[in-house]
């Protein structure tokens, strides 16, 4: 039986370039059929955050996309759509993930098993420098992201230390490991 909705990469090629011209990727699409009526959600991501506004002009215009798509005949007034940012709780698992979570904290699990906390600051692509604790001062610590096996954002709710975050934005990497 055809659901007569377009497939995942169908909808990746349709809307990729609408949401790149916005300065968003589209990092996953998932297309749930059995619920009634039918939901596509799009998640994306970019730089800049993804606010509210922005995810109704790009809501808007991937429906008007999505409606014009061969196929889509009488379907439009049947389906959900849905653009969305990743969840707080999706792992950090590139070097754009570690750049957009810049100045969060962040928990970290790395390749020999220990962990640690830090805030993010400075990414490359191959490194991130991590503003960690050491008795009552901050430094920063390079760690590759070769060594870093799991990476989540911290949920906050308190400011952090002004001195944590002045690392963390500290564009020079002259502390190493």
């Amino acid at each position: 039986m055809t659901t007569g909705l377009p497939s995942q990469t169908q909808v990746i090629e349709l809307l990729g370039d609408e949401f790149a011209r916005a300065g968003y990727e589209i990092e996953d699409v998932v297309i749930d059929a059995r619920t009634r009526p039918p939901r596509i959600t799009v998640v994306a991501d970019g730089d800049k955050s993804l606010d509210l506004d922005t995810i109704a002009i790009l809501s808007r215009s991937a429906s008007t996309l999505l409606d014009g798509m061969d196929g889509m005949d009488g379907i439009e007034d049947r389906y959900v759509l849905e653009v969305s940012s990743p969840g707080v709780d999706r792992p950090l698992t590139s070097a754009k993930h570690f750049r957009r979570a810049r100045a969060r904290k962040v928990d970290v699990v790395l390749s020999d098993g220990s962990r640690l906390t830090g805030r993010v600051g400075e990414t490359h692509d191959d490194a991130v420098a991590l503003v960690v604790r050491e008795g009552r001062d901050y430094r920063l610590r390079d760690i590759p992201l070769a060594d870093i096996a799991k990476a989540v954002v911290q949920v906050e709710f308190s400011p952090p230390a002004q001195a944590e975050l002045d690392l963390a934005s500290r564009p020079d990497r002259k502390e190493r490991r």
